[in-house]
């Protein structure tokens, strides 16, 4: 009760902080948007989330998880967060939210009664919420998804469906409702997926027979009576565990002649009816038998008859699988069957999916462009638990063919992962499974239940504004690139708004590590000899990009810590295709670093020649181990080109230039070639760089010097 009291009164003395504070902040964002968010901030316990604090501007300091258009909050996606408190009615305050996604953490507590009514996608899946869904979901016209899957919810569901007419996806899942539907459950008149399963539900599915469902899932449950026959249309349709009276309802009981009515029991009442003053005559008798004899014997006839072709089709099936267990296989399963219900009496957890999502765009010159051909197949693997998060154990594939149009014979099967499954390959996105912070997001170590490691790049802080439908043209698009030099993209994850790209794993090491993170003995790995082979993979991964591709592909982004470098020294360039999601302030931080060509100060636009003049400041990274600016050196050495290049055709500057991990060997020859690449590569003028195919060549011609 103590514990309580302290609670209610900081909650007081911080909304009255907040009550004074936010009307004379006069900040950038809305300041009903930053009373609201102040009060869910507290609700939730004061987490540490990077940015966060009470009074601050969410949207001008760029607070994680939080999504602003212009001056007002319209998206907090904090999924697996590792939240605890409770959520309030202070949740209604928002104006403008379009996104409220707070799955996978550990918020107690009762769903709020007062929701924003602004809001379309709202996610609580995978917390501890008890008590029942609010009937004022009612109010939340504009709801498309929404998942309150795997919580404590109790209760029958309240008759609020009817204003839900733009609901697609429902889950409410693995929960303890029980009761019938609702009659307004008839008017969803969009609802594509609706999830119930494992819970306490009861009744008939009438109500559900007309709605628009390609996915129902109901499964354990105590549903009764027959199944409506249009339901059994639905393409994925899962009832087991319901105690079902027939898969149909019952036929109509023929009418019968009067020679084959039933004889009235002995004492039973006699009707007016002709056909019930039937007497008891021995020849009727025996033509009744005959005649049942005979309707007895067709039916065993017929039965015999299913019989044996169910065995027919069964001996082709199987021998169908045979022949297709001979067949070699486009792409290796993501983890391992699961049987069909819990083992061990573990909770299988299964999340709302997003079928809804569009594959390219509606024009039809797009879809002959990019011909994406989908195939869904589900892949389950066994629960687990990531930590104290339990993490849905069904991961949604989808095998997309991408047909590049860089690329066209390069046909790459990409997977589509649900944001569960990456949430337990990665280790539910903890620091220790990080690998790097780049300028598109955060990049993290996946490992799969087989072993395999994947990348898993999350982009979706800067980038989840980006419609699906184009997100997919960017994934289709550089799953074409395929070359030795350029890590390769798997898949990707668009749902629920995230925005996650997904490579086979080569390193975590990146030539920026390696030439300026490590100590010397690090470096001293790193031969003359390796250099030059460096710079001639970077080069020919640029030399395919640029030439090898239709349209060509501007990198934009090209530098030390984009070329992974692995224990045999091979390297992949990561990023490659990704240009359209670079925003302008990283660009802007890019020239403040004198890391990309001159002439983007005055256009602003990346072009080939500026990926060839980033390319020669890789080059001199390679050469001399310095960063293309470094602070800690004097004035006139901070800017690596600005020193460098008047110095390349000055022998003896130029083998003091050499980086001192190297130990002076290496051939005076080689050195020179190398200077007078890098020089050409860094001329000012764009039109004086020489293409990536003339580079390539002469580092393959100075690599065949020194191995003769």
């Amino acid at each position: 009760m103590d514990k309580l009291k302290v609670r209610v009164l900081s909650l007081f003395v911080v909304s009255l902080m907040i009550t004074f504070s936010v009307p004379c902040y006069g900040g950038f964002t809305d300041d009903q948007d930053v009373f609201a968010i102040n009060f869910l901030y507290i609700n939730l316990g004061s987490p540490l989330l990077p940015g966060w604090r009470i009074g601050g501007d969410p949207c001008l300091e760029a607070w994680q998880g939080v999504q602003c258009v212009n001056t007002n909050i319209t998206g907090i996606i904090l999924n697996g967060a590792n939240l605890g408190g409770q959520l309030t009615d202070a949740l209604g305050n928002f104006t403008s939210i379009i996104t409220i996604d707070l799955s996978g953490n550990h918020i107690t507590g009762s769903i709020p009664g007062n929701l924003p009514v602004t809001v379309r996608k709202f996610f609580l899946s995978d917390n501890q919420f008890t008590g029942t869904i609010p009937s004022s979901l009612s109010n939340l016209t504009l709801l498309t998804d929404m998942s309150l899957n795997n919580n404590l919810l109790e209760g029958q569901l309240s008759d609020v469906f009817q204003p839900l007419t733009g609901l697609v996806n429902l889950d409410i899942s693995f929960n303890n409702l029980s009761g019938q539907f609702p009659p307004s459950m008839a008017s969803l008149s969009s609802l594509s997926t609706l999830n119930v399963q494992n819970n306490h539900l009861s009744g008939m599915l009438d109500v559900l027979q007309d709605l628009p469902l390609v996915d129902l899932n109901i499964e354990n449950n105590l549903f009764s009576g027959p199944i409506p026959e249009k339901l059994l249309t639905i393409p994925k349709f899962q009832k087991d565990g319901n105690p079902f009276n027939t898969s149909s309802p019952p036929l109509p009981a023929p009418a019968l002649s009067p020679a084959l009515s039933p004889l009235p029991l002995p004492g039973a009442p006699s009707s007016d009816t002709p056909s019930s003053r039937i007497p008891n005559h021995p020849e009727k008798n025996k033509r009744n038998s005959t005649t049942r004899v005979t309707i007895y014997s067709a039916i065993a006839v017929a039965s015999l008859i299913v019989a044996v072709l169910v065995i027919v089709v069964c001996i082709a099936k199987l021998q169908s699988r045979k022949r297709e267990k001979g067949l070699p296989k486009t792409h290796k399963e993501v983890g391992r069957e699961r049987p069909t219900k819990p083992m061990n009496n573990e909770k299988l957890i299964i999340q709302n999916n997003d079928l809804g999502r569009k594959v390219g765009k509606d024009n039809s010159e797009k879809e002959k462009e990019h011909e994406i051909n989908m195939m869904v197949t589900d892949v389950h693997v066994m629960p687990s638990l990531v930590g104290n998060v339990t993490v849905n154990p069904r991961v949604q594939v989808d095998k997309i063919q991408m047909m590049s149009p860089q690329n066209q014979s390069h046909a790459v099967p990409v997977l589509s992962y649900s944001v569960a499954s990456l949430q337990q390959y990665t280790n539910s996105f903890r620091e220790e499974n990080l690998i790097s912070n780049v300028k598109l997001g955060k990049i993290y170590l996946g490992e799969l239940s087989d072993g395999k490691l994947l990348t898993v790049m999350n982009i979706s802080k800067m980038n989840s504004t980006v419609p699906t439908d184009e997100f997919l043209e960017l994934v289709s698009s550089i799953s074409g690139l395929g070359h030795p030099n350029i890590l390769e993209l798997v898949g990707y994850c668009a749902e629920f708004g995230q925005r996650l790209l997904i490579y086979n794993y080569f390193s975590r090491r990146t030539l920026h590590d390696i030439l300026h993170c490590g100590d010397n003995s690090t470096k001293k790995k790193l031969s003359w000899n390796d250099r030059v082979k460096v710079a001639f993979g970077a080069a020919r991964a640029l030399e395919y990009l640029h030439e090898g591709c239709r349209p060509p592909v501007v990198h934009e982004n090209f530098e030390s810590a984009n070329i992974l470098v692995n224990e045999e020294l091979a390297i992949r360039v990561s990023e490659c295709g990704l240009a359209s999601l670079m925003l302008s302030d990283a660009a802007a931080q890019g020239h403040a670093l004198s890391s990309c060509a001159p002439e983007l100060n005055d256009s602003g636009s990346c072009t080939d020649k500026s990926d060839i003049y980033s390319f020669g400041i890789v080059m001199l990274e390679l050469l001399t181990g310095r960063k293309p600016y470094d602070r800690s050196r004097p004035r006139e050495e901070r800017y690596l080109v600005q020193w460098a290049s008047s110095q390349l055709y000055d022998i003896n500057a130029l083998s003091r230039m050499v980086d001192p991990s190297i130990g002076g060997k290496f051939p005076m020859k080689s050195l020179s070639w190398f200077a007078d690449i890098i020089n050409r590569c860094i001329q000012h003028e764009p039109e004086f760089r020489p293409p990536m195919s003339e580079v390539v060549l002469d580092l393959s011609r100075m690599i065949e010097k020194m191995q003769g």
